[in-house]
């Protein structure tokens, strides 16, 4: 009951920050939107009239799956995790949105009926954009149009090749994807704050909590990267390349 009463008042704020008229955060969405260097004058003022920079805190939940939604979501700052819920509390970590990316954008451009969740992992701005706003300057301009398709289906083949993936590497392979997918997507740099729980993480592997943290203490243990809580540096990069590689 008390999950139920926080999710009751975590949308209400969310549905009255909606409401209020320009950006809470003081951003512009098109600032962050992909390819928004193809949209007219026009269209970026439609665009902005209708939208709103929404503020999360960490483990903030922004959506869940099998709710509707009306708004186009813009990742503007901040760490999402976007993951599918199952039976018997399993989830599966499919990816983690960063700034500029768009997410939940195969639901909206479907059913409009959320497919997984999302809660945030770092504290995030998230810009709501109006869904029929957004869908008129995509049936006015082809080109933005199409680049948006390119993004939907990169980031389709993203989780189509990770799940693959899991299958069919073993396991000092997955750990490997994992410590590059933060170093080279998220991060950008081979140091960094591991941003999820052990649990989370051995998710996103495909393998157990015990078998996650064995593996990457062994990695320690090698000098392949250096292990300190949850700061992390990848030390051969050449190595964790190579053993991801070969699976």
């Amino acid at each position: 009951m008390i999950y139920i009463i926080s999710l009751f008042f975590v949308c209400l704020i969310r549905n009255i920050a909606l409401n209020q008229t320009g950006s809470i955060s003081g951003y512009h969405c098109e600032e962050k939107m992909p390819y928004s260097q193809l949209l007219s004058n026009e269209q970026v003022e439609l665009l902005q009239r209708n939208s709103n920079v929404v503020s999360y805190s960490k483990k903030d939940i922004v959506f869940r799956q099998n709710t509707r939604t009306s708004h186009i979501m813009l990742m503007v700052s901040g760490l999402v995790k976007i993951f599918k819920e199952g039976r018997n509390e399993r989830t599966v970590l499919l990816k983690l949105a960063t700034p500029g990316e768009y997410i939940g954008m195969i639901s909206v451009m479907g059913d409009q009926i959320h497919q997984y969740s999302a809660t945030v992992v770092e504290n995030a701005d998230i810009c709501f954009i109006d869904i029929n706003a957004y869908r008129n300057v995509l049936m006015e301009n082809g080109k933005f149009s199409l680049q948006l398709m390119n993004l939907i289906s990169q980031d389709g083949l993203f989780i189509f090749n990770r799940l693959m993936n899991q299958t069919h590497k073993q396991l000092p392979g997955r750990i490997a994807d994992v410590l590059l997918y933060f170093a080279e997507q998220i991060y950008r740099q081979p140091h960094f704050d591991l941003p999820l729980t052990r649990r989370e993480l051995a998710e996103f592997a495909g393998t157990t909590k015990e078998s996650f943290i064995r593996t990457l203490t062994e990695f320690k243990n090698d000098k392949i990267i250096y292990l300190d809580g949850s700061r992390v540096e990848i030390i051969s990069m050449d190595i964790v390349k190579t053993l991801s590689e070969l699976g």
